[in-house]
């Protein structure tokens, strides 16, 4: 069986979670599979090991889980962009507008140098706001956004279209249309 149709059959829909409305797509049963977890972090090593990824950015606190494999079996640093207040040192934040509200993030002002090719990791793709949130953040650090990585994507909430517009490379393993 292949590695979308495994994980296609291993995520976990949650209706109504975390309102009436909406369907959660979780993960923690993946997570629970020791050897389901390994090919999908070898699925992420072969596809970004040749595509120049000088760090990988991963986004609180999902995008940790495989974000940081990758970048060790990839050999570069792991920066955690994280809620406002979350980090020690000095930081950079950025505010933002989700559909129900602001959010602000943070990234310690010295993890990345400036030229730096990133990629940007999260679970999943929904609106696409978090990640170029994200984005839009570490380039103020001179960085430069050298793509995005995502386990699923929520093809109808249309969060690619959003993030074309900093990067066209974006790899998902499993979509949802």
């Amino acid at each position: 069986m292949q590695l979308i149709e495994i994980l296609r059959n291993t995520v976990r829909a949650v209706p109504d979670f975390p309102k009436a409305g909406i369907l959660f797509r979780d993960i923690t049963p993946v997570l629970a599979n020791p050897a389901l977890s390994q090919e999908i972090s070898e699925a992420l090593r072969a596809y970004f090991e040749n595509k120049g990824i000088e760090a990988i950015v991963g986004i609180e606190s999902r995008g940790f889980l495989f974000g940081f494999p990758l970048a060790m079996a990839l050999g570069v640093p792991f920066v955690m962009v994280r809620k406002k207040g979350k980090l020690p040192t000095k930081t950079l934040s950025h505010s933002y507008l989700l559909e129900y509200g602001e959010a602000e993030i943070e990234i310690q002002v010295d993890a990345i140098a400036p030229g730096t090719r990133v990629l940007i990791h999260d679970d999943l793709l929904a609106t696409g706001g978090t990640a170029k949130a994200t984005a839009e953040l570490i380039q103020r650090t001179g960085a430069e956004i050298a793509g995005f990585s995502f386990i699923i994507e929520l093809e109808a909430l249309r969060g690619r279209q959003k993030l074309e517009v900093v990067s066209d490379h974006i790899h998902c393993l499993l979509p949802y249309s």
